[in-house]
């Protein structure tokens, strides 16, 4: 009997698969083990295996096709096996009512007639969509084309790098052609699965292809520009009425009569408008004027000569307002749409205590004479979250909606600041790991950070966070939860203070540190137990080693 292959979830964040390239075709036989394509997923190129016996009757994708989760993408089954009525169901959605399905249909085939018209089965040429390049992306930006339009493409050869919300990266040609057309030119953004290039044959005609693709985003478009038609054919009714007539500049209401010219270059000279005489109509300001005006030539005011004082001059303070329009990297608009998402719909909560922290200025001076690395206080926050989860695996959960994941191993992301934004690098298995090899490994992180050579596995997969902010003289701050987590560690400064020990005031190093929970999945007293063990860890490090 026939069985449908269907689309699996090769990893957490994955939704939807790339067939990258078939390496069997229809009429292969299979047998359990082979190899039937390559899949690029949100994380790499993976290999589907077949786990059935038999031959391989359809292939439901072509090559460079997308996929979501649990679609049909083949079906295996015995030779000369009659299966047109299992193709059938799959192309109905199972067709449990057929009645509905063909009422539903009907309506739908006749909005999709304009796109049916086009025929481009003799173009030979292929459109080139943007991939989804990390779990989080939702549109990415042309850095750099690196092939221009009339360059000839090889399959492997790199079309351009394309800044995502998290690094740049290279964008490969799976195709081998000339490079027909480009979408957008250098810092364009372009949304996933937006079309960015077309590559095929000398000649073809893309333009039908690209109408092909674009077919059915038309009546929009029509919508659009009829509405702003509408808009247009509205506005003279909103037409200023003219000002009535007047002797001087100033109207009766101590309004000054100027053109809008007139008061832009009285304000960028400095110029106070109400000492000009207008030459225009009604005694209207104009350019003129204020190119011609005199500040000598001022009349003095008539309140100074009603009273004979003397008069105070003022000087005129000379500026110019200035603003302008900074283009939202991928980076920022995923911070804004992440930390948005995590503030407004987990209900954080906030943990603060003191640490002190003058055992670990010694341990870390004496571990740094022997350590191959430098071993920061950052490194050793690190170790202690790590030692301290462990012992309260309660707090390195996830919150999932209809569920709680509760992690056995410990990943703990480091927020880094760039230029362009904040990232949050990856730790992975910190509790196993020693205070020299977190030191090397976060170094790393952030030199290739700072590069833009990460790549996704460096980013994902953290079950708790921590942000320092100590070194920039924060004394304490309140974090953001950095999902999937359910905590994230806010670090502040160490502060020289006096210290009471034992009833006596002594000079002592203090530091802060916020706990921020997500009180769907971690409650206030699980919290502050794990500060507790922690601020053990960190005023007497030599416990983190047992």
């Amino acid at each position: 009997m026939a069985e449908v292959i269907k689309m699996p979830k090769m990893s957490d964040t994955m939704e939807e698969g790339v067939i990258a390239s078939w390496l069997k075709k229809e009429g292969d036989e299979i047998s359990s083990g082979d190899i039937l394509a390559e899949v690029e997923t949100d994380k790499a190129t993976m290999e589907l295996e077949s786990y059935q016996d038999g031959v391989l009757l359809h292939i439901g994708v072509k090559e460079k096709e997308t996929v979501p989760v649990d679609g049909v993408i083949a079906i295996i089954g015995e030779k000369g096996e009659d299966i047109s009525a299992l193709i059938k169901e799959i192309e109905s959605g199972g067709g449990s009512n057929g009645e509905s399905t063909a009422s539903e249909a009907a309506p739908a085939a006749e909005s999709s007639a304009p796109a049916e018209d086009i025929d481009t089965s003799n173009i030979n040429a292929t459109v080139v969509k943007m991939p989804k390049m990390s779990d989080t992306m939702e549109e990415g930006v042309i850095a750099q084309w690196i092939k221009k339009v009339g360059d000839k493409v090889e399959s492997g050869d790199i079309l351009a790098e394309v800044e995502t919300d998290k690094a740049t990266m290279e964008l490969e040609a799976y195709d081998e052609g000339v490079l027909l057309y480009t979408a957008v030119p250098d810092g364009g953004s372009v949304p996933v699965d937006g079309v960015i290039a077309v590559i095929g044959e000398k000649g073809a005609d893309y333009e039908t292809l690209i109408k092909a693709e674009t077919a059915g985003s038309k009546p929009e478009k029509k919508e659009e520009s009829k509405s702003s038609q509408t808009a247009a054919s509205s506005a003279p009714q909103a037409t200023p009425q003219p000002a009535a007539p007047a002797a001087s500049s100033a109207s009766s209401n101590g309004r000054i009569k100027a053109s809008p010219l007139a008061k832009k270059l009285a304000e960028e000279k400095g110029i106070d408008i109400s000492q000009v005489s207008g030459s225009g109509d009604g005694g209207r300001i104009v350019k003129r004027d204020i190119e011609e005006f005199k500040p000598s030539a001022a009349p003095a005011p008539a309140a100074a000569e009603k009273s004979g004082g003397t008069t105070i001059s003022l000087p005129q303070v000379v500026g110019e307002e200035r603003s302008e329009d900074i283009p939202v990297t991928q980076m920022r608009k995923t911070i804004a749409r992440r930390l948005g998402e995590s503030k407004f719909s987990a209900p954080h909560f906030y943990l603060t205590m003191e640490i002190n922290m003058d055992k670990a200025i010694e341990a870390r001076k004496s571990m740094n004479e022997i350590s191959p690395v430098k071993i920061s206080f950052n490194d050793l926050v690190l170790k202690a979250s790590a030692a301290a989860l462990r012992q309260h695996p309660d707090v390195n959960v996830s919150w999932q909606g209809d569920k709680m994941v509760k992690h056995h191993h410990i990943h703990i992301g480091v927020a880094m600041a760039l230029p362009e934004g904040l990232i949050v690098p990856v730790v992975r298995f910190a509790d196993n790991k020693t205070l020299s090899h977190i030191s090397a490994e976060v170094k790393d992180l952030a030199d290739r950070a700072k590069n833009k050579k990460l790549s996704p596995d460096d980013y994902t997969g953290n079950t708790f966070s921590v942000s320092n902010l100590g070194m920039f003289g924060i004394d304490e701050f309140t974090a953001i939860i950095n999902p999937p987590d359910a905590c994230i560690l806010a670090v502040g400064g160490i502060k020289e203070t006096v210290v009471v020990k034992n009833g006596e005031m002594k000079p002592g190093n203090v530091m802060k540190v916020t706990l921020s929970c997500d009180h769907r999945a971690v409650d206030g007293a699980v919290g502050a137990a794990f500060l507790q063990t922690l601020k053990g860890f960190l005023e007497d490090p030599v416990r983190i080693l047992i």
